[in-house]
């Protein structure tokens, strides 16, 4: 501790010589704005409508332009401290020009009064301008996905979206992973929430697509950002802009698979600029059904157990931000944002069951069960950023502050008519998140740029689960103290970064950077019970451990060509759900544990990328290799044991560090246009899984498990742009089995048409889309299997749906983006990312899927 300390000492001493917070300096954004009023010379009466166009000072290009009101009065808005062109022109006017209009960071304000213009038979041209950003950009450090462009994309919610998004699949059950790998931060405009730390793939279906902007994928991250995260960060964008006066939109959909609405209301006058958005979606009932075989063959054990469970599904989900900021001059800056969310899911199932006993037939029998499931999360993320802008351009320092809230509550009902133990269940789990973070930014020269910071990430979770053991009809609750579980778990987070971007000769360029963290853990099971207290009395734990980041990348242009050689290390930290070492006997057939001694996984990428630029068309190659240590996963393992005097014989799942994986791929994204109205987009990512498993869990795999695999995501769209505003578009993709060390995941895919007829000048708009037209539902399969034991499971799921989508955009803007750094908490993923802290599985059935 004594050497983070010293570091974060020298750090701020260093910060303290640059960071003098007096007016005075350069470097400033948009910060003020330019009026007047323009009358007519001889009459004295306002001109109304006149055009004003705005130039830098000596230059014959147009940067911005307005119209003058009934009043003569105009604004122009977002203005950065400079030196400007005004010129005033009108139908039968002569245009007349102020040269220079100065506005400076001290006083950003620059009201020019009268105006005055004198008629002639001279008239002015309007001049427009008209920019459209592609709907897929790469960058030196990310790929841009802009789902704003995307028809399709209306009407479903974040899930849907991401299914599109180059180098990310997503599985049935909203699982997210980039280039196959299920280790992904996922960040909301650039901050992590504390609702998906809860449960990530329930959150994302809680968020409208027409929420979404646009998504970045950054899959070799520089040490700038978190190590948390091995396979990389997707960070989704909503539409909160900065936009110039009064605006907004409202849209929605309805149809047989579910109904969402958004609506955004967006001000900026001057230097403050607000915006609200509120968003929702509610799903019809859902039916999945089950097959769940397993087969376990041990020196003891001879058994066979098959169910056929059926269970319905209802989700909703809403989201609402609220953002403000202000800039006070031109060195000065603050914004706040607070996000709330709410959603959740209820199922209802029943199941038929079937246990058959070779050593003992005497022993077989078949029973019935039923289940009610009801989840609920909620919570809000409130953040604080404030910006100091020094002489340089470029030159800023950026003091950030968040805290995180969310909680998620599961109450379940397992009732069997025999064998099984029916029981109860309830769990609150609670999470608090505060994060306190300083971003320094220097431009040395023209040729070198210097970033540094400091962060602290301060997580306290809390899980308190109640299991109740019941008659079969369940009444008379009472109290399992041996299965029921409270625990307390805290994180603790210390970083510090340095980032060098150096510009090269020969259009060469390099980003290099080196960050430290050091984590600190403790996890502190309760003992509430007076009388028996927890009966597997779990000990506490303490583990720490530091972590050395480097990062590497370097790019050369040749015209519209573009090379990039990057090197990147990441590290996945186990969460709570698997470091908990309490036995989850939820589902007694397939039960689950954490392992308080985990180590992080730490991985390590080289990827070579080639970009190019032919005409309208991008294609973007990448090859790369990735070596993953520690890997975690769960072994299952057959096991006997007697619950109130029944002999259940099942599975328990352990948290391991197991293997090491040695991973080659490669992957390609494109964007073509053959003909001017089409545009076709395509990629395709495949990579080998090919584990080297630790010596301890040799016997617990089978030599298949070993083997070197192929695997794959696939992905291709194509929109025409027909006469009368009329789009097109339909896309498909297919991802491959998942392997892990005992068996497979799912393979995935679907496909999806939608058009879409715009009006009134593109402002509404009203679509139709279905997604698996021509089949109603889709098969999953998952296979696990060691020395001992075999299971399958066979889930299908209603994917078919048919539905209508709007839109309507009012208010007159402009557009001004500004980068704002603010906080990413990129770490902290563990276990499945449909876990809740824990949550018990849906329905009863002994099975690790979730429906969508």
């Amino acid at each position: 501790m004594k050497r983070i300390f010293t570091l974060i000492a020298i750090f701020c001493v260093s910060l303290s010589a640059k960071a003098q917070f007096g007016i005075g300096g350069g470097g400033s954004s948009v910060v003020g704005k330019i009026s007047g009023t323009v009358i007519d010379s001889i009459t004295k009466k306002p001109v109304d409508y006149a055009t004003i166009s705005l130039f830098r000072s000596g230059s014959k290009t147009p940067m911005n332009g307005v119209l003058t009101d009934d009043k003569g009065h105009f604004q122009l808005d977002n203005i950065k401290a400079g030196k400007y062109k005004i010129n005033v022109s009108f139908l039968g006017y002569p245009t007349k020009t102020y040269d220079p209009v100065e506005t400076t960071a001290s006083k950003p304000d620059n009201d020019m009064g009268e105006l005055l213009i004198a008629p002639s038979a001279k008239a002015l041209k309007e001049v427009s301008v008209v920019g459209q950003a592609p709907l897929i950009e790469n960058r030196i450090d990310k790929i841009v996905y802009n789902a704003e462009k995307d028809l399709t994309a209306q009407g479903g919610n974040a899930t849907d979206v991401l299914q599109k998004v180059p180098l990310v699949s997503v599985d049935m059950n909203g699982n997210v992973a980039i280039r196959g790998d299920g280790n992904v931060r996922v960040l909301i405009n650039g901050k992590p929430s504390g609702a998906t730390a809860a449960s990530l793939s329930d959150v994302l279906k809680t968020i409208p697509a027409d929420q979404i902007k646009s998504i970045e994928v950054v899959t070799s991250p520089s040490a700038k950002y978190d190590a948390e995260g091995s396979a990389g960060i997707i960070n989704i964008i909503t539409k909160t802009k900065n936009a110039s006066g009064i605006s907004g939109s409202v849209s929605g959909g309805v149809g047989t698979r579910q109904n969402n609405g958004n609506i955004n209301l967006n001000y900026n006058k001057n230097r403050f600029n607000f915006s609200a958005n509120l968003g929702g979606n509610l799903t019809w009932p859902q039916t999945m059904t089950t097959v769940f075989d397993q087969t376990i063959q041990t020196a003891s054990i001879n058994q066979h157990n098959l169910n056929n469970t059926s269970n319905e599904t209802k989700r909703h989900g809403a989201r609402g931000t609220l953002s403000a900021g202000y800039e006070f001059n031109g060195f000065n800056s603050i914004n706040s944002t607070l996000a709330l969310s709410d959603g959740g899911f209820n199922t209802n199932g029943n199941g038929d069951y079937s246990i058959q006993d070779f050593n003992d037939p005497a022993k077989s029998i078949d029973y019935i069960g039923k289940s009610t499931n009801h989840n609920k999360f909620s919570g809000f993320d409130w953040n604080l950023d404030y910006t100091h802008k020094f002489k340089k351009e470029g030159h800023e320092l950026t003091v950030s502050g968040q805290w995180s809230h969310s909680i998620i509550k599961t109450d379940y009902t397992n009732l069997f008519t025999a064998k099984q133990p029916s029981q109860m269940g309830n769990n609150n789990g609670e999470n608090n998140e505060y994060t306190a973070q300083t971003d320094y930014s220097l431009p040395i020269n023209k040729k070198l740029k210097f970033e540094a910071g400091g962060k602290t990430i301060q997580r306290r979770i809390n899980s308190d689960y109640n299991i109740f053991s019941v008659d079969t009809d369940g009444s008379n609750p009472i109290l399992d103290t041996e299965n029921s579980n409270l625990y307390d778990y805290n994180q603790n987070v210390y970083a510090g970064y340095s980032v060098f971007t150096i510009t090269l000769p020969k259009n060469y360029s390099v980003l290099a950077g080196f960050r430290y963290e050091n984590t600190q853990i403790k996890g502190d099971p309760k003992t509430p019970y007076a009388s028996g207290s927890n009966q597997q009395q779990l000990s506490p734990f303490t583990a720490s451990y530091n972590t050395y980041v480097p990062s590497l990348t370097i790019q050369k242009v040749m015209g519209t060509n573009t090379f990039k050689l990057s090197y990147s290390k990441r590290i996945q930290r186990p969460s709570l759900q698997v470091l908990n070492p309490f036995i989850n006997r939820t589902n007694i057939q397939s039960q689950s544990v954490g392992n308080p001694n985990l180590a992080p996984e730490v991985s390590q990428t080289v990827e070579l990328n080639y970009n190019t630029f032919i005409k309208s068309s991008v294609l973007n190659f990448s090859v790369y290799y990735k070596n993953t240590s520690n890997l975690i996963e769960g072994i299952a393992v057959p096991i006997s044991e007697t619950v109130n005097g029944e002999t259940v014989i099942g599975t328990r799942t352990v948290q391991n560090n197991v293997a090491e994986n040695n991973s080659w791929g490669a992957s390609f994204f494109g964007s073509v246009n053959p003909i001017k109205p089409l545009t076709i987009r395509g990629s395709v990512n495949a990579f080998t899984y090919h584990p080297s498993v630790y010596a301890p869990y040799v016997g617990s795999i089978n030599a298949d498990a070993l083997k070197t695999r192929l695997q794959y995501t696939m992905f291709g769209s194509a929109s025409v742009n027909l006469p009368k505003d009329i789009i097109f578009e339909a896309f498909g993709f297919v991802n491959s089995p998942r392997r892990t060390i005992q068996g497979s995941s799912p393979s995935f895919g679907i496909y999806v048409f939608g058009i879409k007829k715009q009006f009134d000048d593109k402002k509404a708009s009203i679509g139709f889309n279905t997604v698996q037209p021509f089949a109603v539902n889709k098969s999953f399969n998952q296979n696990i299997s060691s020395p001992g034991f075999s299971q399958i499971s066979r889930t299908q799921f209603p994917f078919q749906s048919f539905g209508i989508t709007f839109s309507y955009s009012f208010g007159k803007i402009k557009f001004n983006q500004q980068p704002k750094k603010n906080i990413n908490n990129d770490d902290q993923i563990g276990g499945d990312q449909n876990g809740g802290i824990g949550g018990a599985p849906a329905g009863g059935a002994p099975t690790g899927t979730r429906p969508k």
